[in-house]
């Protein structure tokens, strides 16, 4: 299989997709001819044209709202933000519009969309553009939530969204974009709603999604040197989420670990640990632990910065306390 970067398995996936279906389009901010604000759109606009390729202004909930109506009369928009914190921009269209019409039409209009763009801390870009939303999305009813940890679940997840008929959230982490791995070419489509395992293990299972599998990774690496075994899921999709697959995890390893970049209160581990405890009370060995940023605003100073993000060392820390080693 060929390698490629995080941002050209995501350009792979809208191109194929697009030669495929002359109803999918992508429109946002600088798609076009700046080839995307993070590059992930580099040369669409000459393969595709202009009426395909869509530079709009900065107004996100004027052209969210426009790739909802598009939706609903048969198109099948990409719709990019240059970053998820915009999506508070156009929250209302996302959550009263894109979520809710589909029930509220009596299924007369189907609202295939994806909203996709960076969400979460890159390096230094403070509170208002570091902020993890995945839990608004994840709490709304209509919405399918969906954030890859690697260049192939990129581009299978992705095509896979854009074929959805409901609207997806589709977010990706800054930081991935240059991550290289190797990427199936051709017709690869990963279902959403199913995770993965990344590492098998026995000892403990740790749950991450996003840049947070590399974390679960790491730690994992460090601790067999001790002789502790980790198993880390990847749920890939929040919503819905592969239950059983985690279940079936935790039946074995009897530990749990929840990792994730947003803060703690109301957000999706909660949701993770609440399904486990109801479903795997009984094969739990420990208390479940998690690990997540602290409960503040992001700082914009680098080593503030360090401070409140999980680290590979916290995720170790709470591995250990499911042990009993700490």
């Amino acid at each position: 299989m060929p390698r490629m970067s995080f941002r050209e398995a995501l350009n792979q996936a809208m191109c194929e997709e697009m030669e495929r279906d002359p109803n999918v389009f992508l429109m946002g901010e600088e798609v076009g001819h700046y080839q995307g604000a993070y590059k992930v759109s580099q040369g669409m606009l000459q393969r595709f044209g202009e009426k395909r390729v869509i530079d709009t202004p900065i107004a996100e909930c004027g052209f969210v709202g426009i790739g909802i109506g598009a939706a609903m009369v048969g198109l099948r928009p990409v719709v990019e933000l240059m970053t998820f914190n915009f999506s508070l921009v156009a929250i209302d269209q996302i959550i009263n519009n894109a979520a809710k019409i589909r029930q509220m039409s009596g299924g007369q209009f189907k609202i295939p969309i994806v909203i996709r763009g960076p969400g979460g801390a890159a390096t230094m870009l403070a509170a208002q553009h570091s902020q993890s939303l995945e839990s608004f999305f994840c709490n709304t009813p209509g919405l399918k939530v969906v954030m890859p940890s690697t260049p192939a679940d990129a581009k299978g997840l992705l095509k896979s969204a854009i074929r959805d008929d409901d609207p997806v959230i589709f977010i990706e982490a800054e930081l991935l974009y240059s991550e290289q791995g190797e990427v199936p070419e051709g017709e690869y489509l990963i279902p959403l709603g199913r995770g993965d395992i990344k590492r098998p293990g026995t000892d403990c299972t740790v749950v991450a999604y996003s840049k947070m599998v590399r974390l679960a990774l790491e730690a994992a690496r460090r601790l067999d040197k001790e002789g502790i075994s980790v198993e880390v899921i990847d749920p890939r999709t929040l919503r819905p989420l592969d239950d059983e697959l985690i279940f079936e995890s935790v039946r074995k390893t009897n530990r749990l670990v929840v990792v994730q970049e947003a803060p703690p209160h109301s957000s999706f581990s909660g949701e993770v640990i609440a399904r486990v405890q109801r479903a795997c009370f009984d094969d739990l060995d420990a208390p479940i632990e998690r690990v997540t940023s602290l409960d503040v605003p992001m700082p914009y100073a680098g080593h503030l910065e360090a401070m409140v993000l999980p680290d590979v060392d916290r995720v170790i820390a709470a591995i250990r306390r499911t042990l009993y080693l700490e």
